[in-house]
């Protein structure tokens, strides 16, 4: 047993049996340093008890720290909702709704800075899944891109961005086009460092097959929809 006081709040905690000055934490309540005595001859009779907190354990620690990390995903969905609807919100909104205005009552157009347009990042979020997949194109146009990436050389690449573009074209939904554009690409590429012995690159090739079918589905998408507007 044994005490541990702090000068600057003038108070102390009386040590139970079992425990030891490590378990406790070294800073008072009032911000004051905590240090351990035998007894309290050296304190004051006016000295008031108080509760020193204890240390957390290492269960505890490793609870809280899991419990901030499964937040993260929520922060970054959050973060990247109000970046797109800062910066592509009215455009994506206008992009869909081209062939059907609607307008307030005071006629300024949905979508803009003062009106509500729809959540562009909740609805990708909700395409994260093998769902609305295409097979029938995505199959055939990842075996002509593998081949042309495999066996072909120089400008014949850009037949590949060519193909992207064309399957994000193809959908309705720009979204969807886009998902199952990066599909094509990432099965393309993958498959077309494997035939080309690129083992090393495997990893970085699919990364690049995602990125470009991401994109190239994006404008392909964005055609259709200008077109259509007309």
């Amino acid at each position: 047993m044994g005490y541990l006081i702090c000068g600057k709040c003038k108070s102390y905690y009386e040590m139970k049996p079992g425990e030891s000055p490590k378990d406790f934490v070294n800073e008072c309540g009032c911000g004051g340093k905590v240090r351990y005595v035998e007894n309290l001859d050296i304190v004051d009779p006016s000295w008031r008890p108080v509760y020193i907190k204890k240390k957390p354990t290492k269960k505890e620690v490793l609870k809280d720290k899991t419990r901030s990390l499964s937040s993260i995903p929520g922060d970054i969905k959050n973060r990247l909702n109000q970046f797109f609807q800062k910066h592509f919100g009215s455009l994506l909104y206008n992009i869909r709704n081209r062939d059907r205005v609607h307008r307030t009552p005071h006629g300024t157009p949905y979508g803009t800075q003062y009106g509500m347009g729809p959540d562009f990042v909740n609805s990708v979020m909700r395409e994260l899944n093998f769902r609305n997949i295409r097979w029938v194109l995505v199959i055939p146009v990842a075996a002509a891109i593998t081949v042309i990436l495999a066996f072909t050389q120089g400008i014949f690449y850009l037949l590949t961005f060519i193909l992207l573009v064309g399957v994000g074209y193809l959908f309705d939904d720009m979204v969807i086009g886009t998902k199952n554009a990066v599909i094509t690409g990432a099965i393309s590429f993958f498959l077309g460092s494997l035939f080309t012995g690129s083992f090393l690159l495997l990893i970085l090739y699919t990364i690049l097959g995602v990125i470009n079918g991401a994109v190239c589905g994006w404008i392909g998408g964005y055609i259709k929809t200008r077109i259509r507007g007309r």
